[in-house]
Order: C-alpha cells, then sequence, then structure tokens
C-alpha cells in the first residue's frame, strides 16, 4: 500500500511540472507580447557583429540590426543589455533576458541547455595571428602551447583547447584589445569566424595583425533562448524567415560585412574538427 501512494505522488508531481513548464512556456510569449518589450543581451563591443558608432554612441551591428527588425516584425520594441557571452548565458537561464543576440554557435559547451532560432549568419573558423611571423602557426597542429585569446564558452575556443592551445579568457572585450594583445605578444592568436576576423581586422589596420589562410569548421548563428520557450522561438522564427525571404537579411549582411553576404552557407573545402566530447 505505502508503494502504491509513493507511485501515485510521484505522477503527480510528474503531471504538475509538465503543467508548470507548459504554463511557463505560454506565459514567457504573452509575457513579452503584453509589454511590447523583447529583452536582449548583446556585446556592443564586437565590430561589426555589435558595437557602437564612434561619432554617435549608437548601438548598431550586423546581429543588433537584425534582431531589431525582428522584433518590428513582431510589433515589439527592444531593450538591449550589453554583457559578455558568459554573462549571456546566465542571464538567460534565469529569464533576465529573452534572448542573447551574440552569436551562441551551436556546437560551444552546454549548447544543448538553449533554444535556437533558424541561422541568421553561415561563416567558418579562422585564426588571427601576428602580422610578422603569422604566431609561428602553418597548421592547426601548431595551436599546441599557444596563447589563445577569447570567451570561454564558445566552439571556437573548444578548437584551441582541442589543438593543446593556452586559453587566454577575456570577458566581453573590444575588438582592438584583443587585435593589440596578439600584435604585442600578450596572446598569440585569436579564433572565430571568418566574415567577423576579417571585418575586425581591416577597421583596425594600424594594428599588425591579419587573418591566417588557415580555415576549419563551417558555422551557423543563431539567436539563442532559454530551453523550452517554444512559443518564443517560433515567433522568432516566422519573423526572421520573413526578413531573409524579402532580402532584408541580406541587405544587411553587405551593409555590415563589406558587401559579403553571409546568409547563405558557402562551399568550402577544409577541415572538419570533430568536437564532440
Amino acid at each position: 500500500m505505502i508503494g502504491s501512494l509513493t507511485l501515485a505522488a510521484c505522477g503527480a508531481s510528474a503531471g504538475s511540472d509538465a503543467s508548470s513548464t507548459k504554463e511557463t512556456e505560454q506565459t514567457a510569449w504573452e509575457k513579452i507580447a503584453e509589454n511590447g518589450t523583447l529583452k536582449v543581451a548583446t556585446s556592443g563591443t564586437l565590430y561589426p557583429s555589435s558595437f557602437h558608432e564612434s561619432e554617435t554612441d549608437k548601438l548598431t551591428g550586423y546581429e543588433v540590426e537584425v534582431i531589431r527588425e525582428v522584433a518590428k516584425r513582431l510589433d515589439l520594441e527592444v531593450d538591449f543589455t550589453e554583457m559578455g557571452v558568459d554573462g549571456m548565458l546566465t542571464s538567460v537561464n534565469s529569464g533576465a533576458i529573452d534572448v542573447a543576440a551574440m552569436g551562441i554557435d551551436r556546437d560551444g559547451e552546454n549548447a544543448d541547455k538553449y533554444n535556437y532560432t533558424i541561422p541568421y549568419k553561415y561563416s567558418f573558423g579562422s585564426m588571427v595571428v601576428r602580422e610578422s611571423d603569422d604566431s609561428g602557426i602553418e597548421t592547426l597542429e601548431d595551436l599546441k602551447d599557444k596563447k589563445a585569446a577569447g570567451a570561454a564558452t564558445t566552439s571556437y575556443m573548444k578548437v584551441a583547447r582541442h589543438y593543446g592551445a593556452e586559453e587566454v579568457i577575456y570577458d566581453n572585450a573590444t575588438n582592438d584589445q584583443y587585435l593589440s594583445d596578439v600584435a604585442n605578444g600578450r596572446t598569440d592568436v585569436i579564433l572565430n569566424d571568418f566574415y567577423s576576423q576579417t571585418a575586425a581586422v581591416a577597421a583596425l589596420p594600424h594594428i599588425p595583425v591579419k587573418v591566417h589562410d588557415i580555415f576549419y569548421n563551417p558555422s551557423e548563428t543563431n539567436y539563442s533562448i532559454k530551453k523550452g520557450n517554444d512559443e518564443l522561438t517560433e515567433k522568432l522564427n516566422g519573423a526572421l524567415e520573413e526578413v531573409k525571404e524579402d532580402g532584408t537579411l541580406a541587405e544587411l549582411s553587405k551593409q555590415f560585412y563589406d558587401g559579403a553576404d553571409v546568409t547563405e552557407q558557402i562551399d568550402y573545402d577544409f577541415p572538419e574538427i570533430d568536437l564532440k566530447e
């Protein structure tokens, strides 16, 4: 009899949890719609995805303007909070923000703990090195013992770790800090996506670094949402589809990536590194 009571209690608890989860999912989108505001986390420090214009200090960038356009299609305003990647993940989980707008690659650590929108950007891995000596890197294997700069929870740092690099963790640093530290030898290399790194290096030509001709893993970036907020994910996906289909997404890409279209996956012929543990 005791066993039956225990099983019944467990069953009631499971049902209650499921009901609570469903209610939370519905409330998440309904609350956003009622308030008319989408709370979005972004870096605010990384050109050309999320940065402040030097003359006006206006927050802009590809990822910023895409989410603004998406919110517009949903009749929402955007309330941006600037923070690093690790802070974004914590804030998404706690519900302090609704969407992380800095591209968190789906191969990154703990990636299965989040919902994702459809991709708004496709790229592939690259690395920034010193202009004078390529930071002593001629192959991916040469990353061993090199000082790799970046955020802790990205797939790019996972590549560095895979090849035995020494991790130098930054929290929402600016492009000029990242690039200057490679140039002066504080670090050796930055692993990140090709289009972003190419734009950053071109924007800061006085810093003696370059994008190396070593490429790897194709990637896609998506807005990240708390696991289980399925209705919000569906709403964002619908708006993203509209933005892509009417050509707005490609226009924004060309505006921020010097004419390049990052909205379509490219043909590639370079190694895919298996980062599954």
